[in-house]
């Protein structure tokens, strides 16, 4: 499956970076409730909603009651830039870095197909000297937030403009979203799980060919090179 990819499409947290290393995922969900307490807005989300450490809960359960709302885009960008104050304490996952370079050097296409702004992928690629192995395919979040993963819009777009057929690519994800778009795009997915919590959850997603470690794909790729 590794060594048969043409494309590869990469999800940015997780498999790229851990975006939320010194900037927590869950103080920016805090963030945006407080921005809704504040103006009167708590009633929108459920109890289960408002506990979810997932930002992109809090978002995705505002645009459910009011898609397509100004309130919707003002929500969405100030997440984005939580994101881009997340950006420079990212944490690099292990192994990322040369497995993106050592695929761009076996003339292996790229994309990065991600829930998070793309203003935010470009940043964090360009801070890595990693911009020239992806753009200008980078497909993130738009104000469409129904097209969201697991909707397979991104990946789909991805493969489109990359003229890619589904069986020649290759999707690295960390969650189960990551999965069911490439499930739904018909795309071969392996999971990077970095500890057993993560295995977990893809297992009982549905998905079979896991690794613990980047290490594991970029020895295949450099014995291949070699």
């Amino acid at each position: 499956m590794i060594t048969a990819a043409r494309v590869v499409l990469w999800d940015l947290d997780g498999p790229i970076c851990r975006l939320f290393a010194g900037h927590h995922a869950d103080l920016v969900a805090d963030e945006l409730l407080r921005w809704l307490e504040a103006r009167g807005l708590h009633g929108l989300l459920t109890e289960t909603e408002r506990e979810s450490p997932d930002p992109h809960v809090v978002l995705g359960a505002v645009d459910l009651r009011h898609p397509g709302s100004d309130l919707v885009a003002e929500l969405e960008e100030r997440l984005t830039q939580e994101e881009l104050k997340a950006m420079p304490s990212a944490m690099p996952t292990a192994y990322a870095d040369p497995l993106i370079r050592t695929w761009t050097a076996l003339g292996v296409r790229q994309a990065v197909a991600t829930n998070n702004s793309p203003r935010v992928v470009r940043k964090y690629l360009e801070q890595r000297g990693l911009d020239s192995c992806f753009v200008p395919h980078i497909y993130g979040r738009t104000q469409d937030l129904h097209l969201l993963k697991p909707d397979p819009h991104a990946v789909n777009r991805a493969l489109g403009a990359l003229g890619a057929e589904a069986s020649s690519a290759l999707m690295i994800g960390d969650s189960p979203v990551d999965y069911r778009a490439a499930h739904a795009a018909g795309i071969p997915f392996l999971g990077y799980a970095r500890n057993e919590r993560k295995a977990k959850l893809l297992r009982d997603a549905g998905a079979g060919h896991l690794v613990e470690s980047l290490e594991q794909v970029l020895q295949i790729l450099r014995v291949r090179r070699s």
